[in-house]
């Protein structure tokens, strides 16, 4: 059995000092935001503290997580800490959609029993959180496409910062108008909204964590491509799964229509591993040579 794979390195020290301040900032607005709404009596405000807070838990997960995924590898664990982002996307995103519903309930509640709401405490706090939410959003934005767990972290920010806009038009409507009704409103287009992006997230992540073929490759297109190269009879017993953001791993067992040397077999898999890595993304490939073994020959074997 050999195994080829390459690594693709990113600005981990970049990402914590971002994940860092964002930190100190949700905190920021979590407490200026838990005042706010007691004195003013806004569900909008308080549900807004709610979540800056399950940002500031996301995000502490999230530097946690990625200062993990430095520490070396181990004889206790051969794989070191690669899946910590993938389960701080996870819980991550289950929050999101824990905190989406809390929030419906409470809405749902002020809805049927509507306050008055002191609208510039509201208005004021919420300028505020656009402010310090649409700050956070432009330091991690760099660090969300090739990463789940700093994906989940934008994602509370940018959701957050949305929800500080709404509640800031809701204020202007209370303020002006006496629409005090539109405060639960808007509570519940956010929570809504919450339960869209977080299902997505939790989706892509657990499918990850499950060990399932990333959506991108087709099984069968990569063992016909390995079927037709030269002295290979057949490919089967087969396993594709991502480790993380940056590894993909590929596990088959080949029957040979020859009994090749060592050395010939080392030509082949060269090849297997040029040809998966620069079409499928495949950057850790794990074979088995077999010739005339009696074992399952599907493609597919429940071990």
């Amino acid at each position: 059995m050999a195994h080829h794979h390459g690594h693709h390195h990113v600005k981990g020290d970049s990402k914590g000092r971002s994940l860092g301040i964002s930190i100190l900032l949700n905190l920021l607005i979590t407490v200026a935001q838990v005042i706010g709404g007691i004195v003013s009596g806004s569900l909008a405000l308080l549900s807004d503290a709610l979540h800056n807070f399950s940002d500031v838990l996301s995000l502490v997960i999230s530097f946690v997580a990625n200062k993990l995924t430095k520490k070396k590898a181990s004889t206790k664990k051969t794989f070191g800490y690669k899946r910590a982002e993938i389960i701080a996307a996870f819980i991550n995103a289950a929050t999101l959609v824990v905190v989406a519903i809390i929030l419906i309930i409470e809405a749902i509640e002020r809805l049927q029993h509507p306050q008055e709401i002191g609208s510039d405490l509201v208005i004021w706090l919420s300028v505020l959180g656009i402010l310090a939410n649409g700050f956070s959003v432009w330091l991690l934005r760099g660090d969300t496409e090739n990463n789940m767990n700093m994906k989940s972290a934008y994602f509370h920010l940018l959701t957050d910062m949305m929800a500080s806009v709404a509640v800031l038009v809701g204020g202007i409507l209370m303020k002006f108008f006496e629409v005090y009704w539109v405060d639960a409103l808007l509570t519940l287009a956010i929570a809504l909204y919450l339960i869209y992006v977080g299902y997505d997230l939790l989706k892509e992540s657990t499918k990850v964590l499950m060990l399932f073929t990333p959506k991108s490759i087709v099984v069968q297109e990569i063992v016909d491509a390995i079927n037709q190269m030269q002295g290979i009879k057949n490919v089967h017993h087969v396993h594709i799964w991502q480790l993380n953001e940056e590894e993909i791993h590929l596990e088959a067992h080949i029957d040979f229509e020859h009994d090749i040397k060592l050395s010939e077999f080392d030509v082949i898999l060269e090849a297997i591993e040029q040809k998966v890595l620069q079409d499928y993304g495949i950057n850790h490939v794990n074979i088995q040579p077999e010739y005339g073994k009696c074992d399952s020959k599907k493609i597919i074997v429940q071990d």
